[in-house]
């Protein structure tokens, strides 16, 4: 029998939402379930309305991305779960070949590569992702930052009873310190290297505008597994 796959979006404001949805509606493996957590929007939630039969719509009052996410994860009821964010898109084979990916190595957490857009959805770099030589070069990265783009990831729902949830306490960087946490439990996120999902990059992402407090809790989030992490890697000959 196939993996039911849920996609969880968070969502906040965000006037690609219709852009997202369709992505995930013309997958080939079509998702067994699309959850839509609205983060307290106060705009563009219409865009929502002709897609409510064809969707889990979860409001909530406005707690940030790790919330919305956590919210997500805990009604989803599926075998897997993929995260979109509002703004990017699915290619139509994202589903279908990480979920294959993920069932021939028995792995609890995958991403991929990906491409740029922009706020016109033309792609504007292919193929954006950092590479690594080997397991090692890849886990000493994250001494220095994040090399995973959260919206490539899939996670296997069993997971989460094994490493937790996001931390709703770090607006910015739950994903990195998520990926942490996988890492120093032995469920270091594997790479499939192609590029399955469109990053969107506009004038209105976080990114940009909260790019210094974004930069503060990154340095934060990495010292508080630096030494665990040192420690890992030169347990393994690194």
């Amino acid at each position: 029998m196939k993996p039911k796959v849920s996609v969880v979006i968070p969502f906040y404001n965000c006037p690609y939402i219709e852009q997202a949805l369709q992505s995930v509606f013309s997958q080939s493996w079509k998702p067994y379930e699309i959850i839509v957590v609205d983060d307290g929007s106060t705009q563009h939630r219409d865009r929502l309305m002709p897609y409510l039969s064809r969707i889990h719509y979860l409001g909530k009052a406005n707690g940030g991305t790790a919330t919305a996410l956590n919210h997500g994860i805990r009604h989803a009821t599926g075998d897997y779960v993929a995260w979109l964010s509002s703004d990017d898109m699915f290619y139509y084979d994202k589903i279908n070949n990480q979920v294959s990916f993920m069932e021939e190595n028995r792995l609890l957490i995958s991403y991929t590569n990906f491409n740029y857009i922009n706020g016109s959805s033309q792609l504007i770099q292919q193929n954006a992702a950092a590479l690594f030589p080997n397991h090692l070069e890849y886990l000493r990265c994250f001494l220095q930052g994040n090399p995973i783009n959260g919206c490539t990831v899939m996670f296997k729902k069993e997971v989460f009873g094994a490493i937790g949830l996001f931390d709703e306490a770090l607006p910015y960087t739950h994903d990195y310190d998520l990926w942490f946490r996988a890492i120093l439990n032995g469920y270091a996120p594997v790479m499939l290297n192609q590029s399955l999902t469109a990053y969107r990059q506009h004038e209105g992402m976080g990114t940009i505008k909260h790019y210094d407090t974004i930069m503060a809790e990154a340095a934060a989030t990495n010292a508080r597994y630096h030494g665990l992490l040192r420690g890992l890697i030169s347990s393994m000959g690194g």
